[in-house]
């Protein structure tokens, strides 16, 4: 049957035309509308930040000091057609970690935030069940299923001889190169990699197809299953595929590859917390070979896996996310929640580098140095209504609204539930009702119209 829950791209004017309850009309590739952006970003990273980087825009940068920055967009890059990415580099040479906690007058708040090392050389190598699964919709259509393709070619050439793979696409529906993962030996590798080739873009977006295909093989448990989506997630039925991934995840990772300019960063963000995995994204104007290179070189060697920490006399509760991912190097781990005891206590954290436990123990002195940073609060606010958000794609309890909504009034938060209103006051409107004004938006940077918008 048709499915009339998703979101429908069609051009200004041509309402109705897609079939989808929601729909957002787009400008055509020559039309202007008179919204620019301004922005600027406050960064306090809580430890030395090592470099800044935005690749999507125009900035000016000004560091205040060993931690902190501030980053503005400059006037000549505001055209609101594409995500505005940051980066900021903390890894060194050896675990960085930071705690930092504000007390409030419900209750203390903390944030606990570790940062893994970029040396690949002490971490050990595990066997790999890869599975690929490749975005050929239409809206990946010209630049970007050929970057998508190009990276999922150089991440099989890289596997090892022991690993194993399978590759997927999805469009409409999905297909895939065999019954079960096979042997990374080099007939199969170039059996994938002609697979690959042959993969065009065209058809809707049943990413949810996709996501059914990857995860029921069965797995082998002497490997760890990297389940990779490589897409621009132009969809709108996010609820249906966390809800599939829930149901179906079992002992897998999700390690997600964004493709493209204007990524849907929301869905593959959740899938990757919700997967215990990371995402990547590459721009169109990034070296897929390079963000492939760099990606697989640290998931093939995690930092320290099945992560479970003992907060000694911190009395914790409520922390997020629930659910510990993994920590790879280059890739920190970020943890928020609230605790009773301010007493001096040590933080244990254990997990298994291959087969064997480590554990590691902070000191948590829990002073006026640590205590000064207000934005924790709103940080665990975020983090509760997220991890909210994702249980209500699987849990049908309809207090989970309710919950939703009433953290973000009580912490001033936008939520699906709530939204941050400006009330001009100088001129008031004729009538007794409101009135539902569409504006149409640019094309998102990258995504070719013709193929993606409906006229």
């Amino acid at each position: 049957p048709h499915k009339t829950d998703g979101v429908g791209a069609v051009a200004a004017g041509k309402r109705g035309i897609s079939g989808q309850t929601t729909e957002v009309q787009y400008l055509k590739p020559d039309e202007r509308s008179g919204h620019d952006i301004a922005l600027t970003v406050d960064v306090n990273a809580g430890v030395k930040i090592e470099k800044i980087d935005c690749p999507s825009h125009a900035v000016h940068k000004k560091k205040h000091g060993p931690e902190t920055a501030t980053v503005t967009l400059s006037s000549r890059d505001s055209i609101p057609n594409k995500d505005f990415i940051l980066r900021y580099k903390v890894a060194g040479t050896k675990l960085k970690h930071s705690f930092i906690s504000h007390a409030a007058q419900d209750g203390n708040y903390f944030t606990l935030m570790l940062y893994p090392p970029e040396d690949l050389d002490n971490s050990c190598r595990v066997l790999m069940e890869m599975i690929f699964v490749i975005d050929c919709s239409g809206s990946m259509s010209g630049r970007p299923i050929a970057m998508a393709k190009a990276a999922a070619k150089r991440a099989i050439k890289k596997l090892g001889p022991n690993d194993t793979f399978q590759v997927i696409r999805f469009s409409s529906d999905a297909s895939q190169l065999g019954a079960y993962p096979v042997l990374a030996t080099p007939e199969n590798i170039r059996r994938g990699l002609r697979y690959i080739d042959d993969l065009d873009s065209g058809g809707g977006t049943m990413m949810v197809e996709g996501i059914k295909a990857a995860l029921d093989f069965p797995h082998d448990p002497t490997r760890l299953r990297l389940v990779s989506f490589m897409t621009d997630g132009y969809i709108g039925n996010e609820a249906e595929i966390l809800a599939a991934i829930h149901g179906r995840l079992g002992s897998s990772r999700i390690f997600s590859f964004g493709v493209g300019d204007s990524v849907n960063r929301y869905l593959l963000d959740r899938m990757a917390k919700l997967g215990r995995g990371a995402v990547a994204y590459i721009g169109l104007d990034d070296s897929a070979a390079r963000a492939i290179d760099l990606f697989y070189d640290r998931v093939r060697h995690p930092a320290l896996m099945d992560v479970s920490i003992d907060w000694g006399g911190l009395q914790v509760s409520d922390v997020y996310p629930s659910r510990i991912p993994d920590i790879f190097p280059g890739r920190p781990i970020i943890l928020t929640g609230r605790y009773a005891s301010n007493a001096p206590t040590d933080i244990r954290i254990t997990g298994k580098v291959g087969d064997v436990y480590r554990q590691r123990t902070i000191p948590v002195l829990n002073d006026e140095a640590y205590r000064g940073h207000d934005g924790v609060r709103f940080v665990w606010a975020r983090k509760r209504i997220e991890e909210l958000n994702s249980r209500s794609t699987y849990d049908s309890n309809p207090e989970l609204k309710n919950e939703i909504r009433n953290v973000a009034l009580r912490y001033g938060l936008m939520s699906a539930y709530t939204a941050f209103l400006a009330v001009d006051s100088s001129t008031r409107t004729a009538g007794d009702h409101g009135v539902t004004v569409t504006v149409p938006v640019p094309v998102p940077d990258g995504v070719r119209y013709e193929t993606t918008v409906q006229n």
